[in-house]
């Protein structure tokens, strides 16, 4: 079973600044669809390759979550993943004409309640919250562009 759900916007920025943007941890709230996101709370003030980073959240109850960078490939992905062993993952391609196309995704086939995930709906609310989450990047990099 495939265990990856994924969605993609073309974003009007080199993909050199949208890779620093998600490289920084701080900036995870400003762009965040779920709503979950509060604050960056430890950790490097940018990622790298095993960087560990500590967020605090809000869904239903608030609460800490620490995660581990397990891919880095410097302005074309970055992924990370926590406890739950699911992973986010942002892939970034440029597309020569001053664009790039960012693909966000939830991978879960690795997460020990993958099953609980599927019988609840976290696949399905993740997507939505990561096509929310894209926008919000996109508004951030194309506020300038648009007046």
């Amino acid at each position: 079973m495939n265990r990856v759900k994924s969605t993609e916007i073309t974003i009007h920025a080199p993909a050199e600044e949208i890779f620093d943007y998600l490289a920084r941890p701080a900036n995870h709230v400003s762009v965040d669809g779920s709503d979950t996101v509060r604050q960056a709370l430890v950790g490097p003030e940018r990622l790298y390759p095993g960087a560990k980073f500590r967020m605090k959240m809000h869904m239903f109850v608030p609460y800490t979550i620490t995660n581990t960078v397990v891919t880095f490939a410097e302005n074309s992905e970055i992924a990370w993943r926590h406890s739950g062993r699911h992973i986010w993952r942002y892939q970034l391609r440029e597309l020569g004409d001053g664009s790039t196309k960012v693909t966000e995704s939830f991978e879960w086939d690795k997460a020990p309640l993958r099953l609980v995930y599927e019988l609840t709906g976290v696949p399905s609310r993740n997507l939505t919250a990561m096509v929310n989450t894209l926008a919000n990047l996109k508004k951030h990099f194309e506020v300038d562009v648009q007046k």
